[in-house]
């Protein structure tokens, strides 16, 4: 056999993977295989693979019998939407996707060219985890991902998708990237298994339940998108990379609309109840005042008290940070902490400017939340903020009490355009519970009818958002209807935008 014959049988070898009967299976089982994901996420034609050639150096347990060139790791580079992107895909046929010294040098190939070039990296997660078989050398590799997971993190945009089985030390290398996708049924992460924990902690608990999408999506947080299966979620990534620049020193991509800047949407004037007590959906708000109405959410499923997402104004794409009155009131508790601060933090890092929407009457009251540590977490929130040099504007549209108001992006901490609505109210707390403290002598034993006159007398006073644009932490209170050409007009001011922190090497967030 001539060098060209054997460079096409190699060639063909790392084509097949671990044969059509495997790939058969990956397909009955509802999943692609690692190329034609790889395929359907970049452009076509664009792919050009990397290291194909590659086998393991384990000779020991038999394994000098199964070799298969490029080792079950797909890895090179390609375009999404003509941008170049880098990518590697874990074969599943091959050693179940197990990581081996060799497959885990491929990795850290083209993520060290990630980062030299300025582009972002997308893994496609379908393992079985370090290969026994190589012991503490398969342990090495993971770790040297992990290095540059760690380096790569707030320079060029990560991407994690959860395809099938991630377990054990796996998993910490998407739990460090920025955003993690996971597909329904197929797809699990998890520490230990199920059969571990019945062992150790004799807890009955199968897989789903343990590490499924919706587990991660919506109780622990580690996932932050969902899809029915492998298409969608590879869409949904093609989709993300529309928001996302491709590196740190660039500007997030632009995109025609033909959605008015100074449209008013009358709507907007009646979103908000008369009484302060009843809920209203805030994503009501958002879709009327961002282009196109087209919101692209994150984190949909969990912390479901805050909203956060991508949109995009006057075609310029941009985060979104939004208390849900229609969930907890509202309320700023543990979990909606971290989801708001690391999104904060994901928005400053890539220069995406940051749109806030108001309206939250505290932090969540109860022992649960102060045992858990709400002002640990809750400092996450403030101290994202507060770093975050991107442009942020705030629109206040109700509540605004107590330390919340502080942390939801005021002027205090560096916002640089607070708007209000006229159902603004920002306060030290609520009313009813401001009353009965300013006026509590006179409240002392008194009737119902006196109460409900003091707190109506506080809220028309101190309640409101006059007080506070009178001392400039509001920059204007503007009708609901003008909020887009309001924002946008302050987009268009903030964007050469320049701001500093302190010379650090970093800061000491309360994590």
């Amino acid at each position: 056999m001539n060098l060209l014959e054997e460079l096409h049988r190699r060639h063909a070898a790392a084509e097949q993977g671990g044969g059509e009967e495997r790939r058969a299976k990956q397909h009955r089982e509802g999943k692609l295989s690692a190329r034609e994901r790889v395929e359907l996420l970049l452009d076509e034609g664009t792919f050009v693979e990397l290291d194909k050639l590659v086998q393991h150096r384990n000779r020991d347990f038999g394994m000098d019998e199964q070799v298969i060139p490029g080792d079950g790791f797909v890895t090179g580079y390609g375009d999404i939407h003509g941008r170049l992107q880098f990518v590697f895909a874990q074969d599943f046929t091959v050693f179940g996707g197990s990581l081996s010294e060799a497959n885990a040098q491929k990795i850290c190939k083209v993520m060290d060219l990630a980062l030299k070039n300025g582009a972002p990296i997308i893994g496609l997660n379908d393992s079985g985890g370090a290969r026994i078989q190589e012991g503490v050398v398969s342990l090495g590799g993971y770790a040297d991902i992990f290095l540059r997971n760690t380096l790569a993190s707030g320079v060029v945009p990560q991407i994690s998708a959860i395809m099938g089985p991630c377990a054990g030390g796996a998993v910490y290398s998407p739990a460090i990237t920025d955003f993690v996708f996971m597909v329904e049924n197929t797809s699990y992460m998890f520490v230990t298994g199920p059969d571990v924990i019945r062992t150790v902690t004799h807890e009955t608990v199968s897989k789903e339940e343990l590490g499924g999408s919706m587990t991660h999506n919506s109780v622990s947080g580690v996932g932050h998108f969902i899809a029915p299966n492998d298409g969608d979620c590879i869409r949904m990534i093609r989709e993300l990379m529309t928001f996302l620049p491709q590196n740190n020193r660039e500007d997030p991509p632009l995109k025609e609309t033909s959605d008015p800047a100074d449209r008013a949407d009358r709507e907007l004037d009646t979103v908000v109840p008369s009484e302060s007590n009843l809920p209203y959906d805030i994503k009501d708000v958002i879709v009327r005042v961002i282009d196109d109405g087209y919101f692209f959410e994150v984190h949909e499923h969990f912390a479901r008290n805050i909203v956060i997402g991508f949109a995009r104004m006057e075609g310029r794409p941009i985060g979104i940070v939004a208390n849900q009155p229609a969930y907890l009131a509202g309320c700023l508790d543990i979990n909606s902490s971290i989801k708001g601060a690391r999104f904060v933090r994901f928005c400053d890092a890539f220069n995406i400017p940051i749109l806030t929407f108001e309206d939250v009457p505290g932090f969540l009251p109860g022992t649960a939340q102060e045992f858990g540590g709400i002002i640990r977490h809750g400092a996450k929130l403030l101290y994202a903020y507060a770093e975050a040099t991107v442009p942020k504007i705030t629109v206040i549209t109700r509540k605004a009490y107590g330390g919340a108001y502080c942390v939801m992006g005021s002027k205090h901490i560096r916002t640089d355009v607070n708007l209000a609505w006229p159902t603004a109210e920002i306060a030290v707390m609520g009313p009813e519970g401001a009353a009965k403290i300013v006026y509590r002598r006179e409240l002392t034993g008194a009737a119902d009818e006196l109460v409900a006159e003091k707190t109506e007398e506080f809220r028309r006073r101190f309640a409101n958002p006059f007080i506070a644009a009178e001392r400039g932490f509001v920059d204007d209170v503007i009708e609901p209807h003008e909020t887009r050409a309001r924002v946008i007009s302050s987009l268009r001011m903030l964007q050469n935008k320049v701001d500093t922190n302190p010379r650090k090497k970093h800061g000491n967030i309360p994590l």
